[in-house]
């Protein structure tokens, strides 16, 4: 057997070493980009889950009755968005330095929600709006009011 490896070894000639070099390289490549690829992605999840968390994130939150197809209600902010074991949605928006509002909404089977994140607005940082619009009464605008 020894003699046989021997043997293969001399007579591979420059062109074939070099050959597969390139592709034992190539190969290399594609795994370290790959694996570069899931580990970027996750670090990134991860810091913008945890900038939103510390309130560094601008968010908002849509609630969808998947009864009618029509938004319920509509968060905006620098919001913090965590799910108890009740499916209770615990949200905690930023409203000015060192303010805070925590707001509960309950998830049920005919209730969804979507989460964005959105641009922060320079105008005022800590801008908070909450939109009801409900089918059956007016809208209303809540907005909170830091100065």
């Amino acid at each position: 057997m020894k003699n046989m490896i021997k043997n293969f070894l001399r007579n591979i000639t420059d062109v074939e070493i070099m050959a597969r070099l390139i592709i034992l390289l190539v190969m290399a490549l594609i795994i370290v980009t790959a694996l570069t690829g899931c580990r970027a992605s996750n670090t990134v999840s991860y810091n913008l889950s945890r900038d939103a968390d510390e309130f560094k994130v601008r968010r908002r939150l849509v609630f969808i009755s998947l009864r009618t197809n029509d938004f319920i209600f509509e968060m905006e902010g620098l919001c913090s968005i965590k799910v108890d074991a009740d499916n209770d949605l615990n949200i905690i928006c930023k409203v000015g330095e060192d303010k805070y509002q925590k707001h509960f909404v309950h998830l049920t089977t005919e209730v969804t929600y979507t989460v964005e994140q959105t641009d922060m607005t320079e105008e005022n940082k800590y801008d908070y709006k909450i939109y009801f619009k409900p089918q059956s009464i007016v809208p209303i605008e809540i907005e909170t009011e830091v100065g």
